[in-house]
């Protein structure tokens, strides 16, 4: 006999069933978000929850890399702080109004003339947003002898994009004064924190430029906390000169006017004797024209080299002084000892008299080669000691006067060919010595931009 079908005790096994499967896949959930399963976070290299990039936008600080403008480079250039030793320099601009990164890697390259990779130093620098912000790398070196020609910076995309507070008008500049710009160098600022928060850890770059805009030099310092609505005392330094690069007016000058009278000054004869006459009327009216704050001396050579005035700011009475000058006869059958005074300008401008805020200049007038009584190679003499003074950091013009006159050695004893005149007569004299005076400082004011950034500007990721 078949049992009977019961369903009530059906549905209670159906229960039991269903209870039993209900706990287990409970306790499978439980187990599984307990082991397994993690929230999404910005941090979780997923594109979950209300991102829109892989840990970037929607709800995340970070800014997705598509929906950044990438930085680009302003200008990249060195500067020679000694043999072999430079400051390297780039302006990078960050179009992005609020995006900025905490870590831009960067490589310098510096070329020498050939195109060469001479120097390569890589770092790391903050890029604030919305302005154009420096980076500054010091203490590079380069290989061999060669100087730098050519200067690159290479910017690796930044890894992590996040909004900035506060950009480059955070910090202003003030009380901006140059000092000792000739023997050492200073740049004295007051930087001003304008945020209602502190700012720590704050690099600042200090850039000159000339008056074309030019960058001709530049500087770095930190500062290690300022607070909000305050300011603080900051300096910058150069280990050498920067008044013969910086060529602003307001930096003065110490000139040493070294005058050729040896006999051939009278070759010409007449009365007044020329060339001699014309060159020493065009002599006196360049001192006339310095600036007030400019020193100048005077130098005499033939056989020997006599310093004739030193260093003054008497400027008509040095006029007036040369206007007076005469060959000695006895110069008449002597020498041309151009080396001597090249090494007499060198002392008195090196000396106690001189001006440390101001650039050094030598500005020599020969109508010959150097002559000596004994057979030694006098002209190259010369011309090493020209260079051995130019990079003591005097500048030195040479000009050639008389159509015979020897180019090359005109060209060599200067600083560089731009700083060699020749003038075939004493009429052209006036316009050359007039070039040199325009040539000493530049019209128009020299720009020094004082930049400061820091990370404690950044969001913090959450």
């Amino acid at each position: 006999m078949s049992k009977l079908f019961r369903p009530w005790a059906f549905w209670r096994r159906m229960q039991y069933i269903i209870s039993l499967a209900l706990v287990l896949f409970t306790v499978i959930i439980v187990v599984y978000f307990n082991s397994f399963y993690s929230t999404p976070t910005c941090f979780d290299g997923d594109e979950n929850a209300a991102e829109k990039g892989v840990d970037c936008g929607g709800a995340c600080v970070r800014i997705c890399t598509a929906d950044v403008l990438p930085p680009q480079v302003v200008w990249a250039k060195s500067f020679e702080i000694t043999r072999g030793q430079y400051n390297a320099v780039a302006y990078v601009e960050n179009p992005n109004q609020v995006a900025s990164t905490p870590e831009l890697d960067y490589t310098f390259e510096l070329f020498d003339s050939s195109g060469n990779v001479i120097a390569r130093k890589s770092g790391k620098t903050v890029l604030p947003p919305n302005s154009v912000y420096p980076i500054f790398e010091g203490r590079v070196f380069t290989e061999g002898s060669e100087k730098v020609a050519d200067t690159k910076i290479t910017l690796k995309p930044a890894d992590m994009w996040i909004p900035a507070s506060t950009g480059r008008d955070q910090f202003r500049a003030a009380d901006i004064v140059l000092t000792g710009a000739d023997v050492r160098p200073r740049l004295n600022v007051k930087v001003e924190n304008t945020a209602l928060t502190a700012a720590e850890s704050i690099e600042v770059v200090a850039t000159i430029f000339s008056s074309g805009n030019t960058p001709v030099t530049a500087s770095q310092t930190f500062i290690e906390k300022i607070d909000e609505r305050s300011a603080a005392d900051i300096v910058f330094t150069w280990p050498n000169s920067i008044a013969k690069t910086v060529r602003s007016c307001t930096i003065p000058t110490d000139v040493a006017l070294a005058i050729d009278l040896s006999g051939s000054m009278n070759n010409d004869g007449g009365d007044p004797p020329q060339p001699v006459t014309a060159a020493l009327q065009a002599a006196s009216r360049f001192v006339s024209e310095l600036k007030n704050g400019d020193q100048v001396s005077v130098v005499s050579f033939a056989t020997e080299a006599d310093l004739l005035q030193g260093l003054s700011k008497s400027h008509s009475s040095v006029a007036n002084k040369i206007l007076g000058l005469k060959i000695d006869e006895r110069s008449e059958a002597g020498f041309t000892n151009t080396g001597a005074a090249l090494l007499t300008a060198q002392t008195e401008l090196n000396s106690a008299a001189h001006d440390p805020d101001a650039r050094r200049v030598l500005v020599i007038l020969t109508d010959g080669l150097p002559t000596a009584e004994n057979d030694r190679d006098v002209v190259t003499e010369t011309i090493e000691t020209a260079k051995q003074i130019s990079e003591d950091g005097v500048e030195i013009y040479a000009i050639g006067l008389g159509s015979g006159v020897d180019k090359s050695f005109i060209e060599n004893i200067a600083s560089s060919p731009s700083n060699a005149y020749f003038a075939p007569s004493g009429d052209d004299l006036d316009r050359i010595y007039t070039e040199v005076t325009s040539s000493l400082c530049e019209v128009g004011a020299t720009k020094i931009d004082i930049i400061a950034k820091t990370k404690t500007n950044f969001t913090p990721l959450r």
